[in-house]
């Protein structure tokens, strides 16, 4: 079966990480994504990653991970004759992306309102920090600020230890995850309508809607979220725990799996007690009884605990590093991460994550390794109907 959005195409002007997210899960759909770069130096996340040397060719890891299955071309946006050949690209493809700040592009000659004259059945997403109106539309926003700004920060850690950074840029992919989604959907719009879409997606308000529970029960119930560390505020036990060998979560959430964790540690007798009898003691009196079945935790290993408490129904699992997890056999089977063979530039095999889900008769993988800057530029202006020699002033001319 073809891939969901074979025969899409993205032209893809973003950068560092929310924009390029966005843009790699539409390439593992099966779009053909180009990616529009500035001459030179391109996107600044060629240069950043743990590996200098890569950083140093322009392949740095961080844009590894987010451009497998794009094309790239060169062209800059800021002199005169960009127009023709982006106008040609626009007239080709069905989504643009982009990730300037509010305004950038309409001073450029760019904006939705031109491009849609170019192309009736365009989808544009523009994704910012804070969205294209409002009082911060023009403020500057890295995913630091964002997680600042929108209470993740607040909920994160302890009380002695928040506000606390997460320790992965969850609003940057949180806002290019939810550009996809939005693109997706408005190209089934598109398809009944033929009509384009102007898509603003803000990094705020897309974390604030992945917030579930924290911020519902403040719209709701008034409650307002505290950090509590390693505990989950809507049930108990639900937490970390300390075996003899390491620390592991244990989540026993409803009333059948609480009875089954205390008959397997030897403690029935918390079953009856009025301080723990139902879901609201629990919560209530949380940090005693997190003390009590502490107290036998010591008795075995992460691993041991984890058999036999999944014997028994209860939630529970290890607390891995990141190669720990990347390396577990479940992670392994599913089959999450995508090689490539060692490719110019960058000369050594090396691995990608693709996403979340998978779908029957359909592969989820990038099609082709991250390009080189300007790897298809001439290839694509060929098709756009430049010959050689236009191409060559093109270039003369630093334009491409």
């Amino acid at each position: 079966m073809s891939p969901p959005l074979d025969g899409i195409r993205v032209l893809d002007l973003t950068r560092v990480l929310a924009g390029p997210y966005c843009a790699y899960q539409l390439a593992l759909m099966g779009a053909e994504v180009i990616k529009i770069e500035q001459p030179g130096r391109g996107d600044l996340a060629r240069q950043l990653g743990a590996d200098t040397d890569l950083n140093d060719i322009l392949m740095g890891a961080s844009f590894l991970a987010q451009n497998g299955g794009k094309k790239s071309i060169t062209l800059d946006l800021k002199k005169r004759d960009a127009e023709q050949v982006l106008r040609k690209l626009v007239e080709s493809a069905d989504v643009l992306v982009e990730n300037y700040r509010p305004g950038v592009m309409d001073r450029l000659g760019f904006g939705f309102e031109v491009l849609k004259t170019w192309n009736s059945r365009l989808v544009y997403c523009a994704i910012t920090g804070f969205g294209q109106s409002g009082p911060l539309a023009q403020s500057r926003a890295y995913d630091q600020i964002i997680q600042g700004m929108s209470g993740v920060m607040s909920v994160t850690g302890d009380k002695t230890t928040a506000p606390t950074r997460v320790g992965y840029p969850v609003c940057d992919t949180t806002g290019g995850m939810s550009a996809a989604f939005a693109i997706a959907c408005a190209l089934t719009t598109v398809s009944r309508t033929g009509q384009g879409l102007f898509i603003d997606v803000s990094m705020l308000d897309s974390t604030l809607a992945a917030m579930g529970w924290v911020v519902s029960n403040k719209l709701i119930a008034g409650h307002e979220a505290i950090p509590m560390g390693n505990d989950n505020a809507t049930a108990s036990p639900s937490g970390t725990f300390r075996a003899s060998d390491g620390v592991m979560n244990i989540a026993a959430n409803e009333q059948s799996q609480f009875e089954a964790l205390c008959q397997l540690i030897g403690r029935a007798e918390l079953i009856d007690d009025p301080r723990f009898a139902d879901r609201k003691a629990r919560k209530e009196n949380r940090w005693e009884l997190k003390a009590e079945i502490q107290s036998v935790m010591n008795d075995r290993s992460v691993e041991e605990w984890c058999e036999a408490l999944a014997a028994v129904g209860v939630p529970c699992g290890p607390i891995l590093s990141v190669t720990e997890a990347l390396e577990h056999p479940h992670v392994r089977q599913r089959e999450i991460l995508h090689s490539f063979e060692p490719v110019p530039l960058v000369d050594r095999e090396f691995s990608v994550l693709t996403n979340g889900f998978k779908m029957s008769d359909c592969e989820i993988a990038p099609q082709s390794p991250p390009p080189a800057l300007g790897e298809n530029t001439d290839q694509i202006l060929e098709e756009l109907g430049y010959g050689e020699q236009e191409i060559d002033a093109f270039r003369e001319r630093a334009l491409i």
